[in-house]
């Protein structure tokens, strides 16, 4: 607790929306992933539960089109380095690192994660993070959370290219959906993840 000189108590700083932040969001039918995913985050940040962000994209700007001031356009860029996976966070001490995917059909095929990211989940693992996947299957409206530890097994040494939505509804876990977060993935983690913590 911090008292100034006005006699007001603050408990937290900063901890409120700033100017231009609002605490309303969308109605949620008909998003990507990503924009689930981010909005959840930011309910996350907003109510003091988690610290979740996703990653920039480590991309070199080539050339840019002026055709007037207010309205520049990159022309050409090119990516820097490969970039690890989507997100990555804190959530009550523990280091978060996922990657999210959607696919169309009835399966994840391993084509749609590169050799990199699988090696960055892996040493997340090795290292006490927690790692993991959310893949939503979008034709038939399922969000599922997926230890990183299955994909990286199925990844290096089965034969098959993809891992199947049984295998995926089996081994991982079907995230609620709803409105305030979107996907509330933190409410897995408790209960799989962190359940001997508490």
């Amino acid at each position: 607790m911090v008292k100034y000189p006005n006699k007001k108590k603050v408990t937290h700083l900063c901890l409120q929306p700033l100017k231009g932040e609002s605490r309303h969001y969308t109605a949620y039918r008909g998003m990507n992933l990503e924009e689930d995913i981010n909005l959840s985050n930011s309910y996350y940040l907003e109510n003091d539960i988690a610290v979740i962000y996703k990653k920039p994209i480590p991309v070199q700007i080539v050339k840019v089109d002026y055709p007037k001031r207010s309205a520049a356009k990159i022309v050409e860029a090119y990516y820097r380095k490969p970039s690890t996976t989507d997100y990555n966070g804190l959530y009550k001490g523990k280091y978060v690192d996922f990657e999210a995917k959607e696919t169309k059909v009835d399966n994840f095929p391993f084509k749609n994660i590169s050799d990199h990211q699988i090696r960055h989940l892996d040493r997340v693992i090795h290292h006490g993070g927690i790692a993991f996947l959310i893949i939503a299957f979008t034709s038939i409206n399922e969000v599922y959370l997926i230890d990183a530890s299955y994909i990286v097994d199925r990844y290096c040494h089965a034969s098959k290219k993809s891992i199947s939505y049984e295998e995926i509804k089996q081994l991982g876990h079907l995230i609620k959906q709803g409105f305030q977060p979107r996907l509330d993935y933190l409410k897995i983690l408790d209960e799989f993840y962190l359940k001997e913590d508490s």
